[in-house]
């Protein structure tokens, strides 16, 4: 299978929260590093790297301002060196509890403390010296094991989360992360928690908890017993092991997890390949041949359909498309034009995609009617969490409000309805426009919302009103942007 950026490893960023539940924060001013933070946002990212020298220690970089963390040996810490030198190396020591504590290699010391009192002198480990890792990144992904080179997926029959997937296709792939009580949950696509005996349970308890560790820039999934999950046995079943440190066997690359979509034509069939080369609209339901995976390109904004028969969708002679090409070129691009509950698609010779009398597909139309557009669903996005430029959308306290500036996250569910979508979030509520633009979450009936994927991991979301779904400064969701660009584009 071509990579051709299919199959990217996530960049692990994340935060650092001491015991006041205040953020390790890397300060543009005099490049001081302070914990006063309350959420997580850009200044408190951080990026963890492999010591140059090859040794156990690691070094932590600032996402904000690309420089690394480091200690003298009087104790003084900053994040200002632009190259990492000795005093940029450190040991980071798991606990028991999950947490980490950073000595200082060169040193000996620990780094701890409270608000602009940081310092790395303790000789002793007291609660100022315990940090919990926080992801920054998305949490909705693929979660690939390193030793069986497999994705891992629901397996539905079995009631249990498998490895054995060579690509990460349809719903069944998704994972989401969620962040509890200092630990991390893996829930599946049907809103269940894998719990460490491999079983996969309705509520986040303790056995469905694990502390994360990183080994090599890879992730590894630490159980309250201190075992590690591992895909076991000829099936793969994914549960804790034997083993109580982390080797090839119990690490895992996080990839980004790119929209799949299913389109349906003017004759109210999917667009398949199932019975050949050419994209013909001719099936009565949706599996794996009607299912496409859709790249957004994020300079011309163009989109690439891949099939799960190894090809992308590309113009061949007399506006023909098929699905055959394997590597990405202009032939292979698709301008998407978002038309309300339809869109449209202009290929690179400038015509539209249009459905023949036969079914199949060809740009040949030089206007966009009934035979030219599409419904197109999003199918591995049962349950939603979004992110904007300020933070990730949450439920306000107290209120049937959205926050949108959070760095914690609530999970929505998603449904369908005839190219629109419903969005329910916490008791069941449906989601829907107030008075003034105000997005509220408690309804009793559905309001349609339309999704337009304009850029790479980030939709717009479009109200009944026609405006589109914001954050501000107010740090509430509103319905009253007008163009999707900035605040009204969200990560998904």
């Amino acid at each position: 299978m071509p990579t051709n950026g299919l199959h990217q490893v996530l960049k692990i960023q994340f935060g650092l929260v001491n015991d006041t539940d205040r953020y390790l924060t890397a300060e543009s001013f005099g490049f001081k590093v302070n914990a006063s933070a309350p959420s997580l946002k850009r200044k408190q990212m951080w990026v963890l790297e492999p010591d140059p020298g090859q040794g156990p220690a690691v070094l932590f970089r600032s996402s904000h301002l690309g420089r690394y963390l480091s200690a003298e040996e009087d104790g003084r810490v900053a994040c200002e060196a632009e190259r990492p030198g000795r005093d940029c190396r450190f040991l980071v020591l798991p606990q028991p509890d999950g947490r980490w504590v950073l000595r200082s290699e060169p040193h000996g010391r620990f780094f701890g403390g409270t608000e602009d009192r940081l310092s790395c002198f303790a000789t002793a480990i007291s609660p100022a010296e315990l940090w919990t890792v926080h992801l920054a990144i998305h949490p909705q992904a693929h979660l690939l094991s390193v030793s069986r080179r497999r994705y891992v997926h629901l397996c539905p029959q079995e009631d249990e989360m498998v490895a054995d997937s060579n690509t990460p296709w349809g719903v069944g792939a998704l994972i989401t992360l969620i962040f509890q009580n200092r630990q991390y949950c893996l829930r599946s696509c049907d809103s269940r928690y894998l719990r460490s005996d491999g079983r996969l349970v309705w509520e986040p308890e303790p056995r469905a908890r694990y502390t994360l560790e990183f080994k090599a820039g890879k992730l590894a999934f630490k159980d309250c017993d201190g075992r590690y999950l591992a895909p076991v046995g000829p099936t793969a079943t994914l549960r804790a092991g034997r083993n109580s440190r982390p080797g090839k066997d119990e690490l895992f690359d996080l990839e980004e997890s790119h929209p799949q979509v299913v389109l349906v034509a003017a004759n109210r069939r999917y667009v398949s390949v199932r019975q050949g080369v050419n994209v013909s609209a001719n099936q009565d339901e949706e599996l794996h041949h009607e299912t496409f995976l859709m790249q957004i390109d994020q300079e011309t904004k163009k989109c690439t359909f891949y099939s799960s028969t190894g090809g992308y969708w590309t113009l061949v002679t007399h506006g023909g498309i098929q699905a055959t090409a394997t590597q990405v070129s202009a032939s292979t691009m698709f301008e998407v034009e978002w038309r309300g509950r339809r869109v449209a698609l202009k290929a690179s010779n400038g015509r539209y995609v249009c459905m023949k009398k036969n079914g199949q597909l060809a740009a040949t139309s030089d206007f966009v009617g009934e035979d030219e557009e599409f419904v197109l669903k999003l199918i591995n996005r049962p349950i939603l969490v979004l992110r904007g430029l300020d933070g990730f959308v949450c439920h306000r306290r107290g209120s049937n409000q959205l926050d949108t500036n959070r760095s914690v996250y609530d999970v929505f569910r998603l449904s369908f309805s005839d190219g629109a979508y419903h969005i329910r979030g916490r008791g069941g509520g449906f989601w829907y426009t107030g008075s003034h633009g105000s997005v509220c979450s408690d309804g009793e009936r559905a309001e349609d919302f339309l999704f337009e994927f304009r850029e790479r991991g980030r939709l717009a979301i479009r109200a009944r009103s026609g405006k589109y779904l914001r954050g501000g400064a107010s740090g509430l969701l509103r319905a009253d942007a007008d163009a999707p660009a900035g605040v009204a584009l969200w990560e998904y």
